[in-house]
């Protein structure tokens, strides 16, 4: 099924979901960073008042975006995503494009975390972020919950 499916450049975000899900993993630090397509599929998600959601290192999709007033789509929100510490346990922070916590909370998101290793998922209206792999499924029942209100 994964060789057929579809780009995410020919969705249309504006009426073609209802949320974005975007996953974790080391991978996405350099599929993820920097991604013109996935930025505008995450600010039309925002900007249509629908949910943007990620988890683990997911939320390294997220600097790049703005609100539909320029300002960073994580000032002011509470947010998580893999935490420095975390990052330091596994020893690739030279790997990653920047540590995930201390530049969400740079932009001006309300980071909070668990402990390390620990669950943890804030949402903040329709913005969902998950700690780390141990958030994901917490994560998912989250944006489901918000589907299903």
């Amino acid at each position: 099924m994964l060789s057929h499916s579809t780009k995410l450049a020919s969705i249309d975000f504006s009426t073609a979901a209802d949320a974005i899900f975007i996953c974790g993993g080391h991978g996405t630090c350099t599929d993820f960073a920097d991604n013109a397509v996935l930025k505008a599929a995450i600010e039309t998600m925002y900007s249509s008042d629908k949910i943007v959601s990620a988890v683990c290192h997911g939320p390294v999709s997220l600097p790049q975006c703005n609100k539909p007033d320029g300002t960073p789509l994580v000032k002011d929100k509470v947010v998580t995503g893999f935490k420095d510490s975390e990052e330091l346990a596994v020893q690739l922070e030279k790997l990653v494009p920047f540590m995930l916590e201390t530049k969400l909370k740079e932009l001006g998101g309300k980071y909070e975390s668990a402990d390390d290793w620990n669950s943890k998922v804030c949402v903040d209206g329709k913005l969902v972020t998950g700690q780390n792999p141990q958030s994901s499924e917490a994560c998912a029942a989250a944006v489901i919950g918000i589907l299903s209100a």
